[in-house]
């Protein structure tokens, strides 16, 4: 199984003939799953793009490795790895590599209900907004999740999932807590394409440079499925 969503936005709005604002930015998913006899795999990929004028505001990735070991049974396994960059909040790159226990626990036609609990270790480099330092930190993190699909009828579908992050910095000797999610509602146009609507945040209690903690973004798009 395989969806593709991809949008783009462009324009030239000023107020002044002397003051143009161009807009330009992209955004593409690729979500894949790929199962032969007891086990899945899945692949995942995500990236931003905005630049307005000549100063590239916003570049964002992600890209997502995941093998899901027994997945038709209730309770399975499933390791990881990702590789993430965020260049406007200054976090290039972030690499994850984890395992999770995962429990089904409903598991029907119209609804199914996953919830995950394992660990992960996390390498980070920051770029200070103020400064030129360079910040590098790694952790070992507990890492946990839930995941809900709901099948409303046989056009609109819903499903998200939303992951709680916690590793003890021992720098700071505190606790450094992270929640993030994603929540997407689809409705089928044709058997192919959907029109797709998602919303993202991410949360960070205790950040590693000044940065906003809390960050959201929503986004409409066109989905094929192959």
């Amino acid at each position: 199984m395989a969806k593709v969503t991809a949008g783009v936005n462009a324009y030239n709005r000023s107020a002044a003939a002397e003051d143009p604002v161009n807009l330009f930015g992209y955004k593409w998913d690729i979500n894949t799953m790929y199962q032969k006899g007891r086990h899945a795999y899945v692949f995942v990929s995500n990236f931003d793009y905005l630049k307005i004028n000549e100063d590239d505001f916003l570049n964002f990735g992600l890209i997502h490795g995941r093998a899901i070991f027994d997945y038709d049974k209730p309770v399975n396994v499933e390791t990881y790895v990702q590789y993430s960059f965020d260049n406007f909040r200054g976090l290039e790159p972030r690499w994850i590599i984890g395992g999770t226990f995962r429990y089904k626990a409903v598991n029907s036609q119209r609804l199914t209900l996953i919830l995950g609990v394992g660990g992960l270790y996390e390498k980070e480099r920051w770029f200070h907004p103020n400064d030129e330092d360079v910040i590098r930190t790694h952790f070992l993190k507990s890492s946990n999740y839930v995941s809900m699909r709901l099948s409303i009828n046989d056009f609109v579908d819903f499903n998200m999932v939303s992951y709680y992050q916690v590793g003890y910095d021992r720098e700071i000797e505190a606790f450094r807590n992270r929640f993030n999610g994603n929540l997407n509602l689809n409705t089928k146009i044709t058997d192919r394409f959907s029109f797709t609507n998602s919303f993202e945040f991410s949360y960070e209690d205790k950040p590693i440079v000044p940065i906003t903690k809390f960050i959201f973004a929503f986004k409409s798009g066109i989905s094929f499925d192959f």
